[in-house]
């Protein structure tokens, strides 16, 4: 079995799709698309939404993290990203819907809003990149497209202080989580993917590392994500 996965480059909702297509050990090529221009690419390409990631598996055309983590349970059911039992699956679940709804959003305001006040780093969030053009190519066309991405994120100075002062209450809902045992275990499940993404994107950030970096969610997004492209300076007033 093999898979197809579109992303966007640094997409931390596309990085939980790949890892979740290893951690079932599906075998994929990814391609990225340019973020703002990637909706009508995803059409054209017969998906009918206009979210990332975006995966083709055995005929079947998937997009969004938790309907990627359902169809890989039901075409590889070993190693499951739902836990079988129901009660640990519903507790599960309801971690990653919050993951998804309301945690993942927060770290795409910020690197847009970050990047709309200081680009010198913009490059280092495409390393990697399955653009097929060269990276250093992709980085000069790079700032008109994050101005754009800024815009369709909504990601204005007043949200990212919305965000900011909600960080630390969400941080310690990981936190909780963690030892709770419903993420963070021996076996990785849908939503430790979900969540340790968003948090490994958010370590990027300088002003928000030094919040995260020692604490269980920060461990947690080291352990889960082994290499996290992109770095943001010093751009917030934390």
């Amino acid at each position: 079995m093999r898979a197809t996965l579109f992303g966007i480059p640094a997409s931390h909702p596309s990085l939980a799709g790949q890892l979740m297509l290893e951690h079932k050990g599906v075998g994929y090529r990814r391609f990225d698309l340019v973020a703002g221009a990637h909706r009508p690419i995803l059409r054209a390409l017969g998906f009918p939404g206009k979210t990332v990631p975006a995966v083709k598996v055995e005929g079947a055309r998937v997009q969004g993290t938790t309907a990627i983590a359902l169809a890989l349970d039901a075409l590889v059911p070993e190693s499951p990203l739902f836990p079988r039992d129901s009660d640990r699956r519903r507790e599960v679940e309801e971690a990653e819907a919050w993951g998804n709804e309301v945690l993942q959003p927060v770290p795409r305001r910020l690197v847009w809003n970050g990047l709309g006040h200081d680009r010198s780093e913009l490059a280092t969030y495409l390393e990697g990149a399955k653009l097929g053009i060269p990276t250093s190519v992709a980085a000069r066309t790079a700032p008109p497209i994050a101005m754009v991405a800024r815009r369709l994120n909504r990601a204005t100075d007043e949200a990212a202080e919305r965000d900011l002062a909600a960080l630390p209450g969400m941080l310690d809902r990981v936190d909780d989580l963690i030892e709770r045992g419903v993420i963070g275990g021996a076996e990785r499940n849908a939503a430790d993917y979900q969540i340790a993404t968003s948090i490994s994107l958010l370590l990027t950030m300088d002003d928000l590392r030094p919040m995260i970096e020692g604490r269980p969610a920060g461990r947690l997004a080291r352990d889960v994500v082994k290499h996290q492209p992109g770095h943001l300076p010093h751009v917030f007033a934390v």
